[in-house]
């Protein structure tokens, strides 16, 4: 799915507001949201949040974040309940629900098929972030070129 150019909030820095949803908000999305902000930082502002919020962020999770660079710090499990739909313009879904009505309130919703990694171990942890990492990258890289395109 192509992101729709017409959404871009200009009057927020010029970046997209993109949360990443899955369902308990301590593996897939606050990964998702680290790796945002710090690889995307220029087109992305980067948020979090789940279905069934856990309420905390699990070791293994803060660990491969920062065996690789990224900061944990900030990262919060919160609840799509605390996300007001009008302040995001774009949702990528790490659930693995392509139709939840939950998020039947947001306009641009992006599906990405990522396996849960919660109670994995190291190896499967790493290789869920590098998936995300690459994903991100490429949504970044369509953003930056959407840029370029409009100007």
């Amino acid at each position: 799915m192509q992101f729709s150019l017409a959404l871009r909030k200009m009057d927020h820095k010029g970046k997209i507001r993109v949360l990443f949803v899955c369902i308990g908000n301590a593996c897939r999305s606050p990964m998702g949201e680290a790796i945002a902000r710090k690889e995307a930082n220029d087109v992305i502002e980067a948020s979090s949040a789940g279905f069934y919020p856990m309420g905390m962020i699990p070791e293994m999770t803060q660990t491969a974040l920062q065996r690789n660079g990224y900061s944990p710090s900030g990262l919060r499990s919160k609840g799509l309940r605390e996300i007001r739909s009008e302040e995001i313009d774009l949702v990528v879904n790490l659930s693995g629900y392509t139709r939840a009505q939950s998020l039947e309130k947001f306009v641009e919703v992006e599906n990405w098929e990522v396996s849960d990694p919660h109670g994995a171990d190291e190896t499967t942890y790493q290789r869920i972030l590098e998936e995300i990492q690459r994903r991100v990258r490429e949504l970044a890289q369509r953003l930056r070129e959407g840029q370029h395109a409009a100007v």
